[in-house]
């Protein structure tokens, strides 16, 4: 079997147009992958160089260093209700650094004159302030202490030039990803006395973009390696596996769709002025339809989105409610939305992934608040119905973490919240006891009494469940 490096493979040395903070699976099955797309296409020829966010990860870098950057993204779902795949070898990243071995050549990056963007996913829990970083520092440890200096340093090598500012596109996952690390870099210049002029320069010269991206990427496919190597004919360690569904919405002003014009290779890339609507509409659909199916279908003895979708009774439950509830609720042409819907539920039947329901599962009181609960609100205030299916989804919520459910489960959530459900269950009691889970003001930012008999409906189906079991109640609340 063949090695893969510039030995076996032609790889063409790209300019830097691009700096990465980040080099993990998401990115080089998403972001990277894009960039390689619309290379090929010729509607740029942008070269990447990844920086490692955090200290350590030498055998991953190891890696990289061995396959010359090289990769394959291994793809595979559903499009137009058939099986699909796609296998493609990404040459779009130069180098990996790591800037807090290698600070000179991450220096030499981030002030060049080619560079054009800022790339990252530095998780969740990448994009915080911390208060006193030092700027000096080489690099600083948070990452908008380390985007503050860095830019610092390119304001001044190039005098305040506006021609050499960045445009910086955050992919974590976190709503207004983009303003929050503008904001955190504003606040460290201010902190640091930095000066006006750079301040202005970031305002201006200096774009920084919100951004939403979908792609489930599980990453290295560990359990069938060795089959996926004799099928690509290399062995490739950075393998890194996806579904083929994807969609990037880059909200902000035009100058990205002209810097970064992926749309133009056939990607999903949406460009907005603001991506609030379309995050809304995605996360009342795709994870709306998650949260909802989670504590139903565990209940039933699945493990995966694909075993939940498998079960007749599941199937109609989401499809119905996503129609009937979700979708009136959003004020968008209803034949568009359908179409949208359409393709994000497809996503459910892909046998090709184990998107495990236990994982999804992972902090679903304040999933299902701010995923589920509008539904709720807007069937209720603005269409004067009930969305009695997304209401089930809750009282099913409430009887997984009480541990009464038919099959055992330990919730992965916030312990005081879970102690409380489970100490104050009372059998004889139903209403008093979902009352009390729903006025916990700890525990909900929503007063979810504000939906006329919304515990009482709620109590019901507990009811429903517990006593009949949740096949029975689930078909009960369908008929």
């Amino acid at each position: 079997m063949k090695k893969l490096n510039k030995t076996t493979v032609d790889k063409k040395q790209l300019p830097v147009k691009i700096l990465q903070f980040g080099e993990g699976n998401f990115l080089r099955a998403f972001v990277d992958w894009m960039i390689d797309k619309a290379n090929d296409a010729g509607v740029m020829n942008h070269g990447i160089v990844a920086v490692q966010p955090i200290p350590g990860g030498e055998f991953v870098a190891n890696l990289f260093k061995e396959q010359d950057c090289m990769y394959h993204v291994y793809l595979e779902g559903i499009k137009d209700k058939k099986p699909v795949k796609e296998v493609s070898l990404v040459k779009s990243i130069n180098e990996v650094l790591n800037p807090y071995t290698q600070y000179a050549e991450y220096e030499k990056i981030f002030l060049s004159e080619e560079l054009e963007m800022i790339i990252s996913n530095t998780t969740e829990a990448g994009i915080r302030y911390e208060e006193g970083d030092d700027l000096n520092a080489n690099p600083p440890k948070s990452f908008p202490a380390k985007m503050t200096a860095l830019l610092h340093k390119r304001f001044t090598k190039f005098n305040g030039d506006a021609n050499k500012g960045l445009l910086i596109v955050c992919c974590e996952l976190i709503e207004d990803n983009g303003s929050t690390l503008h904001d955190y870099v504003l606040k460290h210049a201010k902190f640091n006395n930095l000066g006006e002029d750079f301040i202005n320069w970031i305002n201006t010269a200096c774009h920084f973009y919100d951004t939403l991206v979908d792609r489930i990427v599980p990453g290295f496919p560990k359990e069938n390696i060795n089959e996926i190597k004799e099928e690509i004919g290399f062995d490739d360690n950075l393998v890194v596996k996806g579904e083929y569904f994807h969609v990037w919405a880059i909200g902000g002003d035009s100058i990205i769709k002209d810097k970064l014009p992926l749309d133009k290779a056939g990607l999903n890339v949406i460009y907005m002025d603001d991506i609030k609507d379309f995050r809304a509409k995605k996360v009342r659909i795709l994870n709306g339809s998650h949260t909802a199916m989670v504590p139903v279908s565990l209940q039933l003895g699945c493990e995966t989105v694909m075993d939940a979708f498998n079960t007749p009774e599941v199937e109609k439950y989401i499809n119905q409610m996503v129609a009937t509830e979700v979708l009136p609720a959003i004020n968008e042409d209803p034949e568009e939305l359908k179409a949208f819907a359409a393709k994000i539920l497809e996503r459910f039947y892909n046998p090709f992934l184990k998107h495990y329901l236990k994982d999804i599962s992972l902090n679903s009181i304040s999933k299902w608040e701010t995923r589920d609960y509008p539904t709720v609100y807007d069937n209720c205030k603005n269409l004067n119905k009930d969305a009695k299916l997304t209401i089930f989804s809750f009282a099913a919520l409430l009887v997984l973490y009480s541990g009464k459910s038919e099959v055992a489960f330990t919730p992965n959530d916030t312990p005081e919240f879970i102690e409380f459900i489970q100490s104050t269950f009372k059998e004889y009691d139903i209403n008093g006891w979902v009352e009390g889970i729903v006025k916990h003001k700890e525990m909900w930012k929503e007063n979810f009494a504000e939906v006329p008999q919304f515990i009482d409906e709620v109590a019901d189906d507990v009811k429903l469940i517990l006593n009949g079991g949740m096949l029975k109640a689930l078909k009960s609340i369908m008929a």
